[in-house]
This record gives C-alpha cells, structure tokens and sequence, in this order.
C-alpha cells in the first residue's frame, strides 16, 4: 500500500525554469544581467553575519521603508518570498473548492499551479494579440470568481494594457472580487499610457499591486517581493497565510538598501540600458522579418506561428539557439521569450536568429 497523495497531483503543472547550460549564455529567466548594486551587495555582506539569528517574519524595517516611498500606511503592505509566494497566497486567501481564478493566458506559468494547489478552478482568457483581453476577462468573472490575475507587463509575451482600459475592467469587475495586478515588471515600463496601479489603490477597494525586487533591482537569487493593499484586511489575509520566517534576513537588507536613496539614480541608469537594448533587440529582428510585439519588460517575444508571418517553430527556435550557444525560453506551441542581456550576450542571440530565419 502507498502512501495516499492528493489526485490533483496527477493533473498538476510542473513550474519549467530557464536551463542553464555550461558555456552558453543564458537568456531564459528575466534576470538582469548585472548583480546587486554596490552598496547593496555591501549590506548583503554585512547582513549574513546574522545567518544564526532568525529575520524578522513581519519584515517590519522593510515595510517602514516601503511605506515611505509610496506615501502608504504599512497596514496597506505585505512582503513575501517574491512575488510568486504572495501570488499563492493571494489564492489561499481568496479561493478553494469550487471556487475560480481568473487569469489571461498564456500569461506567468505560475498562475495555474498556484490556483490547483490551491484547490481552485483557473480560468485561463485566451490573449488578443498577444496581450490581455480585459473585456473578455471580464464576461468571463461568474459568481465564483474570488480572483483575477492581471499581468502587466504580461509575463511572457511582454505586451501591456493602457490605463484606461484597465481602468474599465476595475469598474465592470464585481466589488467582491480581488483583482491582482501583477507589476514584476513596471520599472522597465516606458510607455506613458500604460498606469501605474499603486495611483489606483484609492480608486477600487479590491485592488491589489504586486511588485519585485527580483528584476530591475537584481536580486532574483534573494527571493522578495511586497505587495500594495487598497484594503489592509486584505494585506492581514496575506500574511495570515505566510510560512513563518519567511524572507530571510539577508534578503530584507538587500531590498531596503535597494530602496535607499543613493540606489534611484543607479537604478534609473541600469533600466535605462536594458530599455535601449530592448529597442535594439526588437528593432533588429523585426528587420530579420520576425514579428515582435512591443514589450513594456526586460524580454522580447517570438509567437509560435507559420514563418511567412514572422513567426517561429519555439522548440526549433529554442533548439537552434541552443546549438548556438543560447538558452531562450521556450513555450511549446505559444513563442519563445528572449530575455534582454548585455550588448555582447543580445549580439550572440542575434547572429543565432539571423542564422536561423
């Protein structure tokens, strides 16, 4: 007799990460290409000292200084092991059997999982041109949606919805229903019209905004993320649901060095470089004849499709650059997701793509 396993497990996604393979450059995970900031690394250093003594499980210093920078009261935020811990949360929270979560698709990979394991349903919204059908989510909330995932920049196509048709879905949505907007990549947004959902928390009560500290700010390999609450009962709900202890130490100093001021123009001036590397990505593929929808993100996007209409095979695709010594991210049967690296490293992928148009 074996032990007793839940039957979801059967039908159960499995999170794919982007494979590092030696000696190949790897663009497959949305990492920045460069480490922490100086004084951040200088505080990581500092911080590990204290591996012996457990962190702080409320992340109290971190919140005092998030709260500042967004004008907020910390009762309004919560932080969490990336924002992909506070996405399961937000499920626990909200959601269980019977229950629906809704979210476009393809979109971030963890969204299905973190809804089964949950015991939740996932409404999966097909895109429309590659980017979130907000209309469409919308007919597609019932009475037993308890949440809706939106992704913004949408993870991993790259493309983002304007404010003002995100502010349309805020007010269709039912005032019952948690909406989730999913920011992991708003620093390396540039395009005006798409909004910055922290300035709609006072706007709609069941609202909440994810954010990260993983990408611009380099510190995937830390594992933190926060979120910002219209509803503090929503906040207490997240951290209701948090394993204990768990945002290490080193981590909350790492993230709030990030946020000191000394970090803005640091930041401002790495975003800048991934921002025009990413012109310069799509700018030359499109010109190898590659369809590329405009990303708001630190990645580009190759839709799976027929070649004459500047699509790719993804797994040839992948398999191509992958023999030239680049790892993408492949999607089989939806694109590939080309993260954007240094000049050298985008160079690599190029000349791998030119090869295989």
């Amino acid at each position: 007799m074996t032990v007793r396993m839940r039957p979801v497990l059967d039908s159960l996604p499995a999170y794919v990460p982007g494979r590092n393979v030696p000696g190949s450059i790897k663009l497959a995970s949305n990492e920045t290409a460069y480490g922490p900031l100086p004084h951040v690394l200088d505080r990581i250093t500092a911080a590990a000292a204290d591996a012996n003594r457990y962190p702080d499980t409320n992340s109290s210093d971190l919140l005092e200084a998030l709260a500042a920078k967004f004008g907020i009261g910390a009762e309004h935020l919560v932080v969490g092991c990336g924002s992909v811990s506070l996405c399961q949360q937000l499920v626990q929270a909200t959601a269980g059997d019977g229950d629906e979560v809704v979210f476009g698709w393809r979109s971030f990979e963890a969204y299905p999982i973190i809804t089964a394991i949950g015991g939740a349903r996932a409404v999966q919204v097909p895109l429309r041109e590659q980017a979130y059908d907000l209309p469409a989510m919308a007919a597609a909330i019932t009475d037993r949606t308890r949440l809706v995932f939106v992704c913004n920049p949408n993870n991993p196509t790259g493309t983002a919805v304007p404010g003002v048709q995100l502010t349309e879905f805020l007010d269709e949505v039912p005032a019952d229903v948690l909406v989730v907007l999913d920011e992991a990549y708003r620093e390396f947004v540039t395009d005006e019209k798409v909004i910055d959902g922290t300035t709609l928390l006072d706007r709609y009560p069941n609202l909440m905004v994810l954010r990260t500290f993983s990408k611009a700010y380099g510190l995937a390999g830390l594992r933190v993320g926060y979120g910002l609450a219209a509803d503090p009962a929503v906040a207490r709900a997240v951290r209701q649901t948090q394993i204990p202890f768990a945002v290490t130490h080193v981590a909350q100093a790492a993230a709030q060095a990030s946020l000191e001021p000394q970090a803005e123009q640091q930041l401002a001036d790495r975003v800048a470089e991934v921002v025009a590397e990413r012109a310069r990505l799509t700018a030359a593929l499109r010109a190898a004849g590659y369809q590329v929808p405009e990303s708001e993100a630190n990645f580009v996007w190759l839709a799976d499709g027929p070649a004459e209409q500047g699509c790719v095979d993804a797994v040839a695709f992948g398999a191509g650059c992958e023999a030239r010594g680049v790892i993408v991210r492949v999607f089989a049967g939806s694109g590939v997701r080309i993260t954007v690296g240094t000049a050298a490293e985008n160079d690599r992928f190029l000349a791998a793509a030119t090869e295989l148009r």
